[in-house]
């Protein structure tokens, strides 16, 4: 049975914002075109100086994580109120929520054009790198299907392209992994598989506030919105081959409803790779925190990181809602 779960040095803590050096070789090195093969040689260059990591901005990742590793972010678009916006680059999630309070409209996501994605991948061959984009779910965005139009402008074997098959934390913890195997000098081709045959291992569970984003983004009807929100019935979302899907209800106050949750996450406890653990909050930035304390009190994870969601999941989850993400060990 293969090892998910490899061991990881000992990462910075989420509060730590900072830029780590690149990883020294001892030896020189040189790499083998096209899959960032690390061997002896007379240039010193790492894997990770070679390949560019890229992922979009509903991966949810930190600055903190974007500058140490060198990744680069493909933004979707968000409009709201006859505006069009940069996801976490041109509104932040706090000014969404507000104007969507004040006005009274959802917002709507775009995904990146081809255009887009080809001038951030152009620079980056020019300057000698390949590409590995791990994009969000195709099963839910064209921005998968986008890339892949941007990357027949490049010779082939330049740009290469991963479905994620995740959104947010659940993303965010496939690209951390990527980054890191790349940081360690893991030639490009294994990490490519690694992510392939573990992103179905990687699981999330979603607990949202409020009905009304599913509402207006056509996942609940006008009836389940109706008596939801009369008997404060908060939906728990899983993500399953990529797609989003309503997997349980619980009724009451959001602590209470957390609570099946966490315990579902601590009864896995011997079966969780226990390198990293993602939570992911949306202006619940108190609860997200309880939520690391009693899974840290509970098992004995290496890194348990908070993040906050950026306006293109925030758009369709709402204010409130809480997510944790992990990957399970071996086969399921």
């Amino acid at each position: 049975m293969r090892d998910y779960c490899p061991k990881v040095r000992n990462e910075p803590t989420l509060l730590d914002d900072v830029s780590l050096s690149v990883r020294e070789y001892n030896e020189h090195t040189r790499v083998e075109e096209g899959m960032g093969r690390v061997s002896k040689g007379d240039n010193v260059m790492s894997v990770k100086n070679v390949i560019k990591l890229i992922a979009d901005s509903t991966s949810d990742l930190p600055n903190h994580w974007i500058k140490q590793y060198d990744i680069g972010i493909v933004p979707l678009y968000v409009t709201l109120g006859g505006q069009t916006y940069k996801d976490t680059l041109e509104i932040t999630t706090a000014e969404l929520y507000r104007r969507v309070e004040e006005e009274g409209t959802i917002p709507k996501t775009a995904a990146p054009s081809p255009a887009d994605f080809y001038r951030i991948f152009e620079p980056e061959i020019s300057a000698g790198k390949n590409i590995l984009y791990i994009s969000m779910s195709s099963k839910v965005s064209s921005t998968n299907q986008n890339a892949h139009i941007a990357a027949r402008e490049f010779p082939a074997g330049r740009v290469h392209i991963v479905d994620s098959m995740h959104l947010s934390a659940s993303y965010a913890l496939l690209v951390i992994r990527a980054a890191r195997a790349l940081e360690a000098g893991q030639p490009l081709n294994e990490v490519i598989g690694d992510i392939e045959n573990v992103r179905e291992k990687v699981k999330i569970e979603i607990l949202v506030d409020r009905l009304d984003y599913l509402h207006k983004g056509g996942r609940v009807t006008s009836l389940q919105h109706l008596i939801g929100n009369v008997l404060k019935v908060r939906p728990v979302l899983n993500i399953v081959k990529g797609e989003v899907r309503s997997v349980q209800k619980y009724r009451g106050k959001m602590e209470k409803a957390l609570e099946p949750i966490l315990q579902k996450v601590v009864s896995q406890k011997n079966r969780i790779c226990p390198n990293l653990v993602i939570i992911g909050q949306m202006l619940a930035e108190k609860m997200a925190e309880r939520v690391r304390s009693h899974l840290l009190d509970h098992i004995h994870f290496k890194e348990v990181a908070v993040i906050e969601g950026g306006c293109a999941i925030g758009s369709h989850t709402g204010p409130n809602t809480i997510a944790v993400s992990y990957l399970l060990k071996g086969s399921v």
